[in-house]
């Protein structure tokens, strides 16, 4: 990767905070305009988005196109795909619902190259849309520029969260408060920015950056990643494409009728 441009994870462990927006519709151009408008880093989801892999596939190359890093969500357990995307130049994979140091090192078989992983060669597309010096130049340096993020979201993975930041190659933690608030509730409510949810991402920013990991969440508003990044979460997700063109056409229409 030529010196212009930085990787996310150098960024991220030199300390930066660097927000991304959240894509959940399947429409590359939207990516791109998030990432024109100002976003260092965009996520595409395909657990609960609507993205899928061709989606994905084109939506990699507007974000980069659009000078700003590319992620992708996967779906639970998917760590076929989770390789893949990386194929596809993505920059970090964010998998869902880890509970244990075993599905940690399952996250890690897919997304590093040996000896860390078991992740298979084929980074044509990788070492071209990221500009690397030819695929002995990514594969060099992939382990180390590209991210392997786990999903804190239940109780179990609290629990576990220290034995998971001790896995070797498993490069940050990533809260979703909102399934987390929901099953520390028991299924009772779903309240990301409430006082337990809000303690138990403290506490989780505390312990994962004291194991040399880094802290990452989706924020629901400017006030709660402004929290979060009080807290030590350096990778912070705030926006998503599909909530500003809802809020957009709310507002347009509001403004009508004033």
């Amino acid at each position: 990767m030529p010196d212009s441009r930085i990787s996310l994870a150098s960024r991220l462990r030199a300390g930066e905070t660097v927000v991304t927006a959240w894509s959940s519709l399947a429409a590359p151009i939207l990516s791109e305009l998030m990432a024109h408008s100002g976003y260092e880093a965009i996520a595409l989801d395909m657990q609960h988005g609507l993205h899928d892999i061709a989606s994905v596939r084109d939506a990699i190359a507007s974000i980069i196109a659009g000078g700003a890093h590319p992620a992708v969500r996967v779906a639970v357990d998917d760590f076929a795909t989770a390789s893949r995307v990386l194929d596809f130049g993505a920059e970090a994979v964010i998998m869902p619902m880890v509970n244990s140091a075993e599905d940690a090192l399952a996250l890690v078989a897919a997304t590093k190259f040996p000896p860390l992983g078991a992740r298979s060669w084929a980074p044509h597309q990788a070492a071209r849309r990221l500009g690397y010096d030819g695929l002995a130049d990514y594969t060099g340096r992939a382990n180390e520029e590209t991210l392997a993020f786990a999903m804190v979201e239940t109780p179990t993975a609290l629990a576990a969260l220290d034995d998971i930041c001790e896995v070797e190659g498993l490069d940050g933690i990533y809260v979703g408060p909102s399934d987390l608030s929901f099953t520390l509730s028991e299924g009772d409510s779903v309240d990301p920015t409430g006082k337990r949810a809000m303690e138990v991402s403290a506490e989780i920013a505390a312990r994962v950056t004291s194991k040399g990991k880094i802290a990452a969440i989706y924020c629901m508003t400017p006030e709660h990643a402004k929290a979060a990044i009080g807290m030590g979460y350096r990778y912070v997700t705030l926006g998503s494409d599909q909530a500003f063109i809802a809020s957009g056409v709310s507002e347009l229409l509001s403004r009508l009728k004033d």
